[in-house]
This record gives C-alpha cells, sequence and structure tokens, in this order.
C-alpha cells in the first residue's frame, strides 16, 4: 500500500507540521509513505517537490502572487489578509510519480497558490481514495480558513463579512459553487478532522453532506517533546531563574484570532490582583512580533523569535510554569500538544478544538470564552498549584492519545479499509 501526503510545503506552518509529524509515524510504522510538496525545505529523500526547474519556480510564484491579488483586491482590510484563499491558481499534480503509483493520497493544506479547485477536481478523478485532513474550514467554506461569527457555510456562502463590498454572489458564493460541483462529481473523499470540533463544523457543512467524516487528530513525537531540565533551560534562553514564567506564542503574535489581546487583558487583572503580588512574574514569547507594543505588557518580558528547532521547543515550553494560548478559533493548536507534552499546564479559552488536549483543572484551564476575568484565574490556578499532578496529567494526556505510534495505526486502518473498498 503506497500513500502519498499532499501538502504546500514541508515547514513553515502548522499544516506543514502536522503533516510532516505524520509522514514521520507512518514511515517509522513501516508505511511505504511519500509526501509531495511545492516548496520543499527538508533533505528527506521521501519528500519530492513539484519545484524542478526556474521555470516550475517562477510559476509557483505566479500563482501565490495571482491568489493572492485576487482576494486582496476585495479584502475589508489587512488584516484578513490571509483569512481567505479563492484557489483560482495552481500546479497540476496529476502526472507526478508520487501521485500516479499511489494507492491512497492524502490532501492537507493545498492554498497558497499551490492546488486551484481545477487542479483538485483533475486530481479527485483520477478515482483513486482520497483522504483529505481538515487543518481548518476551507475545504468546506466559500473561501475563509476561519468562518469567525459568520455561520453561512451551513448553508450556502454568500455576503461574506470578510469583503469590503460583500453581496450575495461575492467570491465566496462562487467558490462556495465551484466547490460544491467538484464534491458532486467526485464522492471518493473521506474528511478526517484533527479535533471533535472540527468534525461538528464539517458535518454541519451543506457542502460536505454525505461524506464520511471522522476524527484523527495530530501525531507528536513524544520522545522529543519531553520534560526538559526547568533550570538548565531558563540558563541557556536568558530567563531569570527565580520567576514564575509565564509563556505565549504563535507563528504571527499579532495576529487577531491567537488572542494576544485578550492575555494582555487578564494579565493587566492579575497585574492589580494582591493575591499575585508577592510573585515574580516574568513573561516569554516566542513568534514573529514585527509591529508588536511590548509595553503594552504589565510584567517584564522576554521576546523570542520564530523558534523552528523541535529541540529548542522542547526546552522553552519546559522552562516555563505556564503556557496561555487565549485563541479565539484553533482546530488543534499543535503548540498546546507541545506544551502538555513536555509537562507544562495549559491555560486557554474553551473554544475550537483545545478542549480534546486540555482537561480542566486536570491538566491546565479551560476559561469562559473570551472572559479576561476567567483567563486570569486560569493563569493564577497554575501559579498557585501545588504538586505535580497537573505537570503529570498533561504529559500522560498526550502520551496516551497522540503518540506517532497511536496516530499512525488510526490512520493505517482507515487507509487499508478504503483500498480495500477500492478493489
Amino acid at each position: 500500500m503506497k500513500v502519498t501526503l499532499i501538502n504546500r510545503d514541508d515547514a513553515g506552518g502548522g499544516a506543514a507540521m502536522a503533516c510532516l509529524r505524520l509522514f514521520k509515524a507512518l514511515d517509522s510504522n513501516q508505511v511505504d509513505v511519500s509526501m509531495l510538496v511545492q516548496d520543499k525545505t527538508s533533505h528527506e529523500e521521501k519528500i519530492k517537490s513539484t519545484i524542478q526547474s526556474t521555470f516550475d519556480k517562477i510559476h509557483s510564484e505566479y500563482n501565490f502572487f495571482y491568489e493572492r491579488l485576487s482576494f486582496i483586491l476585495k479584502e475589508q482590510d489587512k488584516s484578513v489578509r490571509f483569512a481567505f484563499s479563492t484557489a483560482n491558481a495552481g500546479t497540476d499534480i496529476v502526472d507526478k510519480p508520487s501521485v500516479t503509483n499511489a494507492d491512497i493520497l492524502h490532501l492537507h493544506w493545498i492554498n497558497g497558490g499551490f492546488l486551484s479547485l481545477n487542479n483538485l477536481d483533475k486530481l479527485l478523478g483520477l478515482n483513486k481514495p482520497v483522504v483529505w485532513t481538515l487543518h481548518d474550514m476551507w475545504p468546506f467554506t466559500g473561501g475563509c480558513h476561519y468562518s469567525g461569527v459568520s455561520q453561512k457555510f451551513i448553508a450556502q456562502c454568500g455576503n461574506c463579512h470578510f469583503l469590503k463590498h460583500p453581496h450575495p454572489q461575492d467570491i465566496s458564493y462562487t467558490g462556495w459553487h465551484k466547490k460544491h460541483d467538484v464534491y458532486n462529481r467526485n464522492k471518493n473523499i473521506t474528511f478526517v478532522a484533527c479535533s471533535n470540533w472540527m468534525r461538528e463544523m464539517a458535518q454541519k457543512s451543506s457542502l460536505l453532506q454525505g461524506f464520511e467524516i471522522i476524527t484523527i487528530p495530530n501525531a507528536i513525537n513524544i520522545h522529543t517533546f519531553s520534560l526538559q531540565d526547568k533550570m538548565a533551560s531558563r540558563r541557556k534562553w536568558n530567563i531569570p531563574e527565580n520567576t514564575k514564567v509565564i509563556l505565549f506564542g504563535a507563528a504571527n503574535i499579532n495576529h487577531t484570532r491567537k488572542g494576544i489581546k485578550y492575555l494582555i487583558e487578564a494579565l493587566n487583572v492579575l497585574k492589580n490582583s494582591s493575591e499575585i503580588a508577592n510573585k515574580n512574574i516574568q513573561l516569554v514569547i516566542f513568534g514573529k512580533s514585527k509591529g508588536f507594543d511590548f509595553t503594552q505588557i504589565p510584567f517584564p518580558v522576554i521576546s523570542l523569535p520564530i523558534i523552528k528547532s523541535e529541540t529548542d521547543l522542547a526546552e522553552i515550553y519546559s522552562l516555563a510554569d505556564v503556557f496561555v494560548l487565549p485563541s479565539l478559533e484553533d482546530n488543534l493548536p499543535n503548540m498546546v500538544m507541545e506544551a502538555l507534552s513536555c509537562s507544562t499546564p495549559v491555560v486557554a479559552f474553551n473554544s475550537g478544538g483545545i478542549s480534546d488536549m486540555v482537561e480542566h483543572k486536570q491538566n491546565g484551564y479551560l476559561a469562559q470564552f473570551m472572559s479576561v476575568e476567567d483567563l486570569a484565574r486560569g493563569i493564577q490556578f497554575v501559579i498557585d498549584y501545588q504538586g505535580e499532578t497537573l505537570a503529570l496529567n498533561a504529559r500522560k494526556k498526550i502520551a496516551e492519545n497522540f503518540s506517532y505510534d497511536i496516530i499512525a495505526e488510526k490512520h493505517i486502518n482507515l487507509y487499508k479499509r478504503l483500498v480495500k473498498t477500492n478493489e
């Protein structure tokens, strides 16, 4: 059984990371797996790139900018620039050996000018069994990656709130109808949601009615992401040893959906609390922070850049007393899984798929959605917690549910069933 994972790149984002980890999990479990990407950064031989020449490179860059421009000209403002993908430009991959030789095609994140809807239609037309992991909502919306307050995907998109001039037949409407036509022609897709929340959203969508939708979470290397020496890690990263360290991270901390605004407000609540007055608080933030005003934060801040090394990430999670991720909408955030795997309790809003990993007051704290006061209570709860139970439960939750072997087995069983059905 030959399996090909298809993702825009093999590094650089949450979906790429999740796809690469699945590749490693399957490979370590003796699956004949390869990965097809547009932008390749690794030296792994089984990962193939669609870019084989200067022309291919120019073509891929053209697709990216053309696809982006088609939305930028209509966007509400810059804050939603990457919230919507039209998928009107891409690369035909049906003749790539990784595709033609595969028994199973497993799609992941295909946007950013990688595959257009026409490319997708041709790929599905090969009539091979297709698995599509839902890293966001895009496969079942008119074009947005997360719908926010909108529930239009339940019936039919149009009047999109991400657009400057929404109207009933705008690009979300045309995107919805293009997907509707593609899906009606191709019924050989099994959708895999990374979280129970994403499965519930997908099941509500009119586009995916009649398709099988199951939940299989992302995998993590529990050996790499494990508790490191806390004080040694603090010394290495120049973090004061005699402090309570609150950690926050995001690929781009300025992204509204990641909720740093709520973290800052919660920190101000804590700053004004008599219960925290005798605590020596240190905030550590990692990720892209260009233009961010750190003077808003009422505690000392150490800002780290985007961390690419998993070994470094494990150290950074391990040096913290609590990891806070106040996301307003998230699928199954890798950072939450990574922190818990390193025995670091997590405080987060009870939103999206976070509750699949964080158990309230067992391995962290699930705050009421968008409640600054409850988020502050959660941080206080973890900082004041006596004993090791939270940390032990954090590690146990990940080791027992998200390890390479466990997630690989779930995918292998799915692949075998689909191949047998297709015979």
